[in-house]
């Protein structure tokens, strides 16, 4: 095992050289820095909560709509009349198209300017692109919202969601997917603690002539900058060559596939290898995504009456019998972000034993079988075969986002798997696009051609199986990186002098007991993070109880 090394004391504080970890230093320590980051601009996935209220947010308890020959400028300034949910809705393509441009672009940055500063960067862009929106919303001026919120809070969401990948997989190299699962399962349970905690805000600071967002919108501000700095600080990477104590190297599972050499990110990226893992993640999210956005009028439309025990079509529902399998269909959704967030941790775990592309193998050979299976579950009719099918899907969808970077890292090495997994996230931004297109767009022709609402998914079922069959051909094709490809190998650094030594302490060595025992401090920094997120699941789960009943 290599000597740690240490930074110089003339090393500046956010450089990377000042995050290389002490010898005694508890590697756990590490996964809830990132889980602090993620789980506060996984918010992002929660901004719908705030559509309806902004919809409103002139005439307060009813929308005060703008005058149909309005043009679009003018109503971008206007004062005097609300918001479309349309309008509102841009705020969140802004989010994942910033989110995979700024993770491309700023990859390469990233490796060399370490995770402490990018993390710190990314606190400033979301916290601060939440005061603008704050200040848009209090002023009623949605170009600042998309200016805040969007842009300069899609940047924080790029930055912030590569930040702790490349950290986690040098930290755990003998459990890639775990750590890579852990971090980015933060992503995704966001939402279920902002959410809730954004609808207790607002309703707080409601008043007769504010329904609260605005003020909502500082509170969390000021929560999630508290979080983000505390988890950009306490990010901490390993001295080069640093192993975990008893791994003897790279596992059985996936030893075909797996480097011990690096490749730099302007290789990678021109090798067929990366461009069929983003054919793939892209193929896998498409089909994903697609189903999450349109979860709750799926199930509505596809069981309409039988969610509450009448045989009657969605359409012949009266306005009350629809409001009692919205809520249902809340529960429905809540339950799914559930399935999304424990699949990113049980999908990339699960890839450490059987390998990342065994695993992508079981996504889209599964996932193909389920998504045929959906018209025959909705017509046996009880929904809990169609929501149980979903379910699993949905969790291969998040199971995806957190076994890609391991997969990266198996192909491509360790030393710029951060940049590389920002190139490959614009696969995302193409599937925020091709998934909703599909599952929107079919819909409505297939109802304008007189299908019945209860059959209007059919089709695109089929339609998302057949991509996971591109997919699982993709995933094939993936073999291992040619060795030109590889970057030359580097000399390893002379070891600085270990302050311990300079102060005359005793070095303190780099043993199992010393680096993975159970501190006070490891205890609270997981219970920072894992309260709050099992608040959320809490919620969550009392709200997907409604569909059982």
């Amino acid at each position: 095992m290599s000597v740690a090394t240490y930074p110089r004391p003339s090393a500046p504080f956010l450089s990377r050289e000042r995050t290389v970890a002490e010898a005694h230093f508890n590697r756990w320590l590490v996964p809830p820095a990132a889980l602090a980051i993620h789980l506060c601009i996984g918010m992002a996935y929660g901004f719908s909560v705030f559509w309806l209220p902004l919809s409103r947010a002139v005439g307060v308890s009813q929308p005060i709509a703008c005058p149909s020959d309005m043009t679009f400028l003018a109503r971008i300034v206007a004062t005097t009349c609300d918001w479309q949910i349309s309008m509102l809705g841009w705020t969140y393509t802004l989010f994942f198209v910033l989110l995979g441009c700024s993770a491309a672009l700023f990859g390469g940055w990233l490796e060399h300017a370490g995770p402490r500063k990018a993390g710190l960067v990314s606190a400033v862009c979301w916290c601060g692109g939440l005061v603008i929106s704050a200040a848009g919303i209090s002023l009623h001026q949605i170009w600042m919202l998309w200016l805040g919120s969007g842009v300069l809070g899609g940047i924080g969401l790029g930055l912030g969601y590569i930040s702790p990948v490349s950290t986690l997989i040098k930290w755990f190299p003998d459990r890639r997917g775990m750590a890579t699962g852990m971090a980015i399962m933060g992503f995704g349970g966001g939402a279920m603690i902002g959410a809730p905690l954004a609808d207790l805000l607002m309703r707080a600071f409601a008043t007769p002539t504010s329904v609260g967002v605005w003020q909502t919108f500082l509170v969390l501000a000021a929560i999630y900058f508290v979080f983000m700095v505390c988890g950009a600080l306490g990010y901490r990477v390993p001295a080069e060559g640093w192993k975990p104590a008893g791994w003897s190297g790279i596992s059985i599972s996936t030893r075909k596939l797996v480097t011990k050499h690096d490749v730099s990110l302007e290789a990678a990226w021109r090798t067929p290898q990366f461009w069929l893992l983003w054919a793939a993640l892209c193929l896998n999210v498409s089909a994903g995504i697609g189903v999450i956005g349109m979860a709750s009028p799926m199930l509505q439309e596809v069981f309409g009456g039988r969610l509450i025990g009448l045989d009657l079509p969605f359409s012949a529902l009266s306005v009350q019998q629809k409001g009692q399998i919205a809520a249902i269909a809340a529960g429905f959704t809540g339950l799914l972000s559930l399935c999304n967030i424990g699949g990113r941790l049980a999908w990339a775990s699960f890839s450490d034993r059987i390998g990342r592309k065994a695993t992508f193998f079981t996504f889209f050979a599964v996932g193909f079988a389920l998504y045929a299976l959906v018209p025959w579950a909705a017509n046996l009719g009880g929904p809990l075969l169609f929501v149980l099918i979903l379910c699993v899907v949905v969790s291969m969808y998040g199971g995806g986002f957190a076994t890609i970077p391991a997969y990266l890292a198996d192909l491509f090495g360790t030393g710029m798997v951060g940049a590389i997994h920002g190139r490959i996230l614009t696969a995302w931004a193409a599937a925020g696009i091709l998934g909703p297109v599909l599952i929107n767009y079919l819909r409505e022709y297939q109802i304008a051609s007189g299908i019945p609402q209860s059959q209007a998914y059919n089709q695109t079922m089929y339609i998302l199986a057949g991509l996971l069959v591109l997919g699982f051909i993709c995933n094939l094709l993936v073999r291992p990186v040619a060795e030109r490809h590889y970057m030359p190998a580097r000399k390893p650094a002379a070891p600085v002098t270990p302050r311990a030594a300079v102060i005359g302490e005793t070095p303190v060595s780099r043993t199992p007991a010393a680096s993975e025992r159970l501190s006070v401090l490891a205890i609270l920094a997981w219970a920072a993070v894992g309260l709050p997120l099992a608040w959320g699941v809490w919620i969550t789960i009392q709200k997907a109880l409604i569909l059982l009943h």
